[in-house]
């Protein structure tokens, strides 16, 4: 609950301060003039995500035969409000070879020549998901052809395990618009500002699924899409670079997702997100 409040506050502050641009005060101005002569960045950070509960259906009805655990799968069920976490995997930022394996984060962007309080951005979460082992769910449907409607443990050896761990993956388009807090006298030194990004995207996850007894770490593939606010501060330092530490909701509707390959049955199921992100970056 804790959780839906705080992404409640992060979407409608957001929204608010899109919406209202002409409700300034005299600690918040708009940016009148870029304090920078060029207006693109490029930008790399991480982030911690949490996740609401979310319901997920799976189905796969083509009563395919799987060799290496020498069974038939023919199903369609639901598990009743999963709960998942994140996987940060912040060890691996210490070898340069591995810093894209935590949950990293890039931006792409552009504030605009006559409007240098607002811009584009290309926004892209390298995002985890992964539905916690050994809780106990509702599952409700059909396995085998038999009805099921009782509390199962989510057991990864004999049941169902779930995750996009190779990214839940939110490829998104925002706008940006932006507020000047402060900016040093006579110089480019540092410039602090507020930043509001909205807009939507796709989904592009590697869905790592477990089902009874058979395991896949399935293609990358588009899902769904996402929508989400970010808001937070931006420091410009010595006119080329930059610094974000921003709050971000969303929400994600996989639509369809790989279980099993092609052909091996799919599943859908949709959440809301927050995250917490830093990122550094580059202007030109």
């Amino acid at each position: 609950m804790i959780r839906r409040i705080t992404l409640f506050l992060v979407l409608y502050s957001g929204l608010a301060a899109l919406t209202n641009t002409q409700a300034q005060t005299n600690d918040i101005t708009p940016v009148k003039s870029s304090p920078f002569k060029s207006n693109f960045y490029l930008s790399w950070g991480y982030n911690r995500a949490w996740y609401s509960k979310s319901t997920i259906y799976l189905k796969d009805l083509s009563n395919t035969y799987y060799s290496e655990t020498e069974r038939y799968h023919y199903y369609d069920f639901k598990i009743v409000k999963a709960k998942a976490h994140d996987r940060p995997d912040f060890d691996q930022i210490k070898d340069v070879i591995n810093i894209t394996i935590p949950q990293f984060v890039s931006r792409v962007g552009y504030y605009f020549k006559k409007r240098p309080d607002m811009g584009i951005e290309i926004n892209y979460d390298h995002a985890k998901y992964v539905v916690s082992r050994y809780q106990t769910v509702r599952v409700q449907g059909q396995i085998n052809g038999k009805p099921v409607d009782t509390d199962t443990i989510l057991n990864p050896d004999n049941f169902v395990h779930f995750e996009h761990t190779d990214g839940a993956n939110f490829w998104m388009l925002n706008f940006l618009k932006r507020w000047q807090l402060y900016k040093t006298p006579k110089n480019n030194l540092l410039n602090v500002s507020y930043v509001v990004k909205s807009g939507g995207g796709l989904v592009y996850p590697r869905t790592d699924v477990t089902i009874f007894g058979t395991r896949v770490n399935n293609r990358w593939h588009i899902a769904g899409w996402v929508a989400g606010v970010e808001t937070g501060l931006k420091l410009d330092l010595y006119k080329h670079f930059m610094f974000e530490f921003t709050a971000k909701g969303v929400y994600a509707d996989y639509r369809k997702v790989l279980v099993l390959g092609p052909g091996g049955g799919s599943a859908h199921h949709h959440f809301f997100a927050g995250e917490v992100i830093g990122t550094l970056g580059f202007q030109f």
